[in-house]
């Protein structure tokens, strides 16, 4: 009896401490934005209520958790990714077929193009979490319209020496920026962008902005030679007033920032060239991922009402929510005009071509 006690006893300790180390769940995220740390501390502890311990592994490079999941060498339960990360683990197998799987899909806005990443297909691989347009965040009259051409830029760069620049690619908003004013420069054959670049003649295509940026980058901060390692970097220029002007891929920024007392009031939102390069976010699960379930149902929670309003306030995240209009949406989540971004290939392509001339 002793014995069968003994091992009623082992079987009762194992089922009570099992499931805290099944719900053990390791995203990993971003970690550059007070913003998003904030918000994913917050999910933590709804999650917290559920039995799930929601670990947020901060990341600097998400190449790097890229190459470690290829090489299985990441306890990654899940990954915000998208764009030519995403394109690498699809490539090499790395990611769960999740879509059918997750119910809140069902809310997602009919407006959302998100079945496509950077011209790739998702193939259920991955889920939409936010919305990212790119903009141009300015001190009030540095440009007079909202949609600011790569002349008028130019303009601005001339009038005020040594007060504009942009984060240095290989930095996604740096890229992003070369992407605009590609667009700005090509306002017709955007479709071009659609391709693969191994598809078209680059090169020509990309004569007009390497000459434009030989003109370009001798009038900004610290005459071109020096570039804002980030986005961030750069708000922080133009919270003290170095600069005038920053970037961000979050089109509520311009307020958010503001309510958090990092930017002054009263500066503008704008877009580089006439539409904003416009995509999604995602969430995925490696295939790796030894707590599968449990990551669903974050992703679930993470899609939910009350968690996309949350991130879509301007007075925490301000990311745009993905899910369908209803009465309580964030009335401070306004869009730009879209434009879709580049096919994932372009992005390489740019910031090799970048650095061979400009480092």
């Amino acid at each position: 009896m002793r014995f069968i006690a003994a091992i009623s006893l082992l079987f009762v300790t194992l089922f009570a401490t099992s499931p805290l180390k099944a719900n053990e769940v390791n995203f990993y995220a971003w970690g550059g934005s007070s913003e998003v740390n904030s918000y994913l501390r917050w999910a933590q502890k709804e999650l917290k209520a559920e039995g799930i311990q929601l670990r947020h592994n901060k990341v600097a490079d998400a190449s790097e958790v890229v190459k470690q999941l290829i090489d299985g060498r990441s306890n990654a339960d899940i990954i915000w990714v998208n764009g030519e990360n995403f394109h690498a683990l699809k490539k090499a197998g790395a990611l769960r077929s999740i879509a059918d799987e997750i119910k809140a899909l069902n809310n997602i806005s009919p407006e959302l193009n998100w079945q496509s990443d950077f011209g790739e297909p998702v193939d259920g691989l991955e889920v939409p979490w936010g919305v990212g347009q790119f903009n141009l965040i300015s001190r009030p009259g540095l440009f007079s319209q909202k949609a600011v051409s790569a002349e008028a830029l130019l303009n601005a760069a001339w009038e005020n020496k040594g007060r504009i620049s942009y984060p240095k690619p290989p930095d996604f908003h740096g890229t992003t920026f070369l992407k605009s004013l590609l667009l700005s420069l090509h306002p017709q054959q955007r479709e071009v962008f659609q391709q693969p670049v191994s598809k078209v003649d680059a090169n020509e295509w990309t004569k007009p902005l390497w000459h434009y940026l030989d003109k370009l980058h001798p009038l900004l901060w610290q005459q071109g030679e020096n570039f804002p390692s980030s986005a961030g970097e750069q708000i922080s220029y133009l919270a003290n007033g170095q600069l005038l002007m920053a970037v961000s891929f979050n089109p509520n920024d311009y307020q958010t920032l503001v309510n958090h007392g990092r930017l002054p009031a009263g500066v503008e939102r704008h877009t580089l060239s006439d539409k904003a390069i416009t995509n999604n976010h995602y969430l995925a699960i490696p295939v790796s991922s030894n707590n599968a379930e449990a990551a669903k149902a974050v992703i679930e929670f993470l899609l939910s009402e009350k968690a996309q309003q949350r991130k879509a306030d301007t007075n925490r995240w301000g990311d745009p929510s993905v899910l369908k209009r209803t009465q309580k949406a964030d009335k401070s989540s306004a869009l730009l005009e879209p434009t879709d971004d580049f096919h994932a290939s372009w992005q390489n392509y740019l910031e090799r071509e970048w650095s061979a001339r400009y480092q």
